[in-house]
């Protein structure tokens, strides 16, 4: 494979989480976070898998300078209770998270059917399950942070047979029916060409800036990119990257219960520092942070670096 100078960076204390950190139970894997801001701290939903244990369970992890972490206790999201969809649950991984005014809505598959659930919370103390929003297999549906004109919107990623592993765009009066469903963006070069999955977009002057994984199956490599769609029109995409921004170059990305993965459920971005934060699952196994210059990335975007 080619290698580039990624525009993200790894933190020099990576893995900022390793499953030795979990202080909870003997863990085997510490990995795929959702990640956001909440109340000046960074918030990361960690998804967790203890020895012995039949399905990993969902853990909240809080920081002040986005590097060092507690976490709490108690698993914050149980599986679903609902007596028709309890059958499909059980595998807690893999959640997204988009505040959309003053609510932090987190969507999350259930297990290898992938259907889609819905919940939402204001403070991180509780969640509200609210529906099943997508049969399965539409792995992890991202929101959009805000209504455009007068829909939500969402990026999709069904599987199928003629269709492994794409994006699509579809949009809701409420979130909770969807429609309206369009390809947004298919896998289209050497590090990607087995499959592609997004996380939820972030607003910048210039785009939507969409990190996603891509996936090279004769290497069973996963990499992470990035792609611009436009601001009012955001089935539309106005640019992406050709080369990826991370990929398994380091002992704890290329070995693990996954090895040669870098997979990531969201970015943060400051727009006053103009850094892109992003927590990243390392090898299926440890959580790694990676940053970079958020301009530059929109940049590399528009010029298909």
């Amino acid at each position: 494979m080619t290698r580039y100078n990624t525009l993200l960076k790894r933190h020099p204390e990576n893995p900022i989480i390793a499953p030795a950190d979990f202080p909870y139970g003997d863990a085997d894997a510490v990995f795929n976070c959702g990640q956001t801001m909440y109340n000046g701290k960074t918030i990361l939903l960690l998804s967790v898998i203890l020895a012995g244990e039949p399905a990993p369970r969902m853990h909240i992890a809080e920081s002040g300078d986005g590097v060092h972490f507690d976490i709490r206790p108690e698993p914050f999201m149980p599986q679903v209770d609902d007596p028709l969809l309890a059958e499909y649950d059980g595998w807690i991984i893999d959640p997204r998270i988009t505040k959309i005014d003053d609510t932090y809505y987190i969507i999350r598959p259930t297990g290898g059917t992938a259907h889609a659930l819905l919940y939402r919370t204001k403070d991180f103390e509780t969640c509200e399950f609210m529906d099943c929003i997508s049969i399965g297999h539409n792995r992890v549906p991202c929101l959009f942070p805000e209504k455009i004109g007068d829909f939500y919107y969402r990026l999709d990623r069904p599987s199928a047979i003629n269709n492994p592993g794409s994006i699509w765009i579809s949009r809701s009066p409420d979130l909770l029916h969807w429609g309206h469903f369009r390809p947004l963006l298919h896998p289209f070069i050497h590090w990607n060409r087995s499959k592609i999955g997004p996380t939820p977009p972030i607003r910048t002057e210039k785009g939507w800036l969409e990190v996603f994984h891509g996936v090279l199956w004769t290497q069973r490599k996963y990499s992470l990119g990035a792609a611009l769609l436009d601001l009012d029109d955001p089935g539309r995409v106005v640019g992406k990257m050709n080369s990826y921004i991370l990929t398994p170059e380091t002992e704890y990305e290329q070995n693990g219960v996954v090895p040669d993965v870098c997979f990531t459920c969201g970015a943060i971005a400051d727009l006053e520092t103009r850094r892109l934060r992003v927590y990243y699952g390392a090898a299926d196994t440890c959580i790694g942070l990676a940053e970079g210059d958020l301009d530059e990335i929109v940049e590399g975007c528009i010029k298909g670096r």
